[in-house]
């Protein structure tokens, strides 16, 4: 029952931005603006420094069970604590991967024990797993891998689509890819022998059909769904007709690189979906300012440098970001490219919202004491050398950013400060209310009490 008093910063509310302390209780946040006769067993100064909700990271590949030499769920949760992330939901892609609900109980049982931060997991689709979809509860929801799988997790058969979209009611997220217009691109560049091939492969005629495809799927089963990782100019058109059904992301690395960094940066630049160009990070961009895109996640998938490095197209697709995903956009904010509250809503609050997170993604009373100081004059040179991840190196080595987390607390425990990790924290397992129904619901009360 520790008493905790975060005085003297600025922090991003609901409804405003404002200087008022905050209380944190028992890890949930007790009072806003409470009397300076207070008690507390602990007081933070948060003097010059802006407090915001822990980020929501919604979409990241931490490699446990299974390829564990790439990433694990400590090493991650490290990097997200470093990060100012405070709570994950990790993809099932995993070894073996989480197609069932003895196998999500096994990863929710792993994460307890080694996550720093709080851990949620969805649940895969295969063409045959349909009672497990339906039975499953401790779970944000289902992912599909429309394209870019192998094994069960690929799901691009038609009829095994229409079952999980009309015999489900968790909400649904995709990888939208169409796999065979990436094979056909494939077979006519005659498998690909440059990196810029890559982008050739997985083109944006391959994004619009799958995500078209997603979306039809959605609206005439009247199902929640979430479009993964947009990486095109051309889909924004596609998932703006919400029809309070339909949510997207973007991530940083479709924000910011194009395929004129192939060049510079070669296959560490190497995604799925791929980079796409100049005009397209742009247009991303924008579908953020104006409401079209509503989340931000990073998709962390980090390789070794030694698998990074091979020649393509033998060289894995994916990057590692969950610790430099908030200051790349706090940076942003530093250059007036948009506000902190706006990061705030694409990276916290839209995340909690579309996938029913509880007590998650907003600096409100009664929600979880999850909050991250960030000073956005802190001028900071990321390095491999110091990256948290297992992989050890980020695309972003040597680039300057201003504007950076430098305090997480999760469930009212602080678990990164002074550039130290506190290894023995624990997070929780996540929580889920799925009546809520979504981002596109009617607003919630900003207090779950």
């Amino acid at each position: 029952m520790m008493r905790t008093r975060i005085h003297g910063g600025t922090c991003v509310l609901p409804d405003q931005t404002a200087k008022v302390d905050l209380l944190l209780e028992d890890g949930r946040i007790l009072a806003i603006d409470p009397p300076r006769t207070a008690a507390a067993d602990e007081v933070i100064d948060a003097t010059g420094l802006h407090v915001i909700p822990g980020v929501v990271d919604d979409q990241v590949h931490f490699r446990d069970p299974g390829l564990t030499h790439k990433e694990d769920l400590h090493t991650a949760s490290r990097a997200c604590a470093k990060g100012g992330v405070t709570s994950f939901l990790e993809m099932p892609n995993t070894k073996p991967t989480t197609t069932t609900v003895e196998r999500l109980a096994e990863k929710l049982a792993l994460a307890a024990g080694k996550s720093l931060v709080n851990y949620g997991f969805y649940i895969g689709a295969t063409p045959e797993n349909l009672a497990e979809l339906q039975a499953v509860r401790r779970t944000p929801g289902i992912k599909i891998f429309i394209g870019s799988s192998t094994g069960d997790l690929l799901v691009d058969q038609q009829p095994a689509l229409e079952r999980i979209f009309a015999e489900t009611t968790l909400p649904i997220c995709a990888h939208c890819e169409d796999e065979s217009t990436v094979r056909a691109n494939a077979a006519a560049l005659g498998g690909g022998t440059e990196l810029r091939d890559h982008s050739k492969i997985r083109d944006e005629k391959a994004a619009v059909i799958a995500t078209t495809r997603a979306l039809d799927l959605a609206y005439r089963h009247n199902h929640r769904f979430h479009v993964l990782h947009v990486s095109t100019a051309a889909e924004l058109p596609i998932v703006r007709d919400h029809r309070k059904l339909i949510t997207a992301e973007v991530c940083p690395h479709h924000l910011l690189f194009n395929v004129d960094d192939y060049e510079r940066l070669g296959t560490l630049v190497q995604m799925n979906p791929s980079i796409k160009t100049a005009a397209d990070n742009a247009a991303l961009w924008q579908g953020l300012l104006d409401g079209t895109i509503q989340v931000i996640a990073t998709d962390h998938a980090p390789h070794t440098l030694e698998e990074k490095r091979q020649p393509y197209p033998k060289s894995p697709s994916g990057l590692p970001a969950v610790e430099n995903s908030l200051a790349l956009l706090l940076d942003r904010v530093h250059h007036g490219l948009c506000t902190l509250e706006q990061v705030v809503d694409w990276m916290c609050d839209a995340p909690a919202r579309v996938w029913d997170l509880q007590r998650k993604g907003r600096i409100a009373k009664g929600y979880d004491a999850d909050v991250v100081l960030v000073d956005l004059d802190r001028r900071q040179t990321i390095r491999n050398a110091e990256q948290e991840t297992k992989a050890r190196w980020s695309p972003w080595d040597g680039v300057t950013l201003t504007g950076w987390p430098v305090r997480t607390i999760v469930g009212g425990g602080t678990v990164f400060a002074d550039g130290k990790i506190d290894d023995a924290a624990r997070g929780t397992e996540i929580e889920y209310d799925h009546g809520r129904g979504g981002y596109w619901a009617d607003e919630v009360s900003t207090s779950p009490e």
